[in-house]
């Protein structure tokens, strides 16, 4: 995909063993759980043909040869999960996601086209070009635990945060607020070409081209906006903080309709 953005490449630390990294349109995670050096996890994989950005990163922040205990995905979508075959490839580590994204990840279920009549910008008028078919990891993924803990993250849970898609979850590390936000919510606005190019920092919903499901999508910005984060990664977008990030979330949940629903688009009138 041509698209990028101006912080493509860039690696973020915001919060303690919290590092992003924008590969074009798209953030990912390198979270640090201890002060063991191999003891970390990769959240979401990018862009199709990113893994050797994604390995030197990693190998950048963590040292020649870094490896992920796992790799843990916010949802599918062909943005946050282009490079994931060649990472499991490369490092052998298991993949995990919530059982509601499962069908979508071995290879039962695509996801619904993208709407390219949606209300927005150029984006998402080029959005059908975007693969939203699922992908086959077969038994190299398996499901999040039942009891709201993560795999390999001590300190950390997941929360159910549907909407954009029907497994999405959202990480949470109570100690300092800090949130993997995921699609559930992002900071600038998707859909315009301008703002994906300039990272203009932005409050929004969920990218309106590939969300289905806009009531379940506001019952997960409330759900995220109640935990009072400190500082949230978003998967599109600049990391937002402090008294910006909570001003902004209670005016997205406030203003749910005006910001984050568009005022047409097949998703609003109930097509699939």
């Amino acid at each position: 995909m041509p698209m990028t953005s101006t912080m493509s490449g860039m690696i973020q630390n915001g919060a303690e063993g919290v590092y992003s990294l924008t590969v074009q349109i798209v953030n990912l995670c390198f979270v640090q759980i201890s002060e063991e050096p191999g003891d970390w996890v990769l959240v979401d994989a990018g862009m199709p043909k990113s893994a050797d950005k994604i390995i030197q990163a990693a190998e950048d922040i963590f040292g020649e040869g870094a490896r992920p205990k796992a790799i843990i995905l916010t949802h599918g979508h062909f943005d946050h999960v282009g490079a994931i075959i060649d990472l499991i490839e490369h490092w052998q580590v298991p993949v995990f996601a919530h059982p509601l994204e499962l069908p979508y990840l071995t290879g039962q279920k695509d996801y619904p086209k993208p709407d390219a009549s949606v209300e927005g910008g150029l984006v998402a008028k080029i959005s059908p070009a975007f693969p939203h078919e699922g992908i086959d990891l077969g038994t190299n993924v398996q499901a999040l635990n039942e009891d709201g803990t993560v795999q390999h993250m001590s300190g950390w849970k997941w929360l159910h945060t549907p909407g954009h898609t029907p497994g999405h979850v959202s990480l949470f590390r109570e100690s300092d607020r800090v949130l993997i936000a995921g699609d559930a919510f992002v900071t600038v606005k998707q859909e315009s070409l301008y703002s994906v190019m300039t990272q203009e920092q932005e409050i929004s919903g969920p990218p309106r081209y590939l969300t289905p499901d806009w009531e379940s999508g506001r019952t997960s910005v409330q759900k995220l906006e109640a935990l009072q984060p400190s500082y949230a990664i978003t998967g599109h977008g600049i990391p937002m903080a402090a008294g910006t990030l909570r001003e902004n979330l209670r005016k997205l949940v406030d203003e749910f309709d005006d910001i984050a629903i568009p005022d047409y688009g097949k998703f609003v009138d109930g097509e699939k």
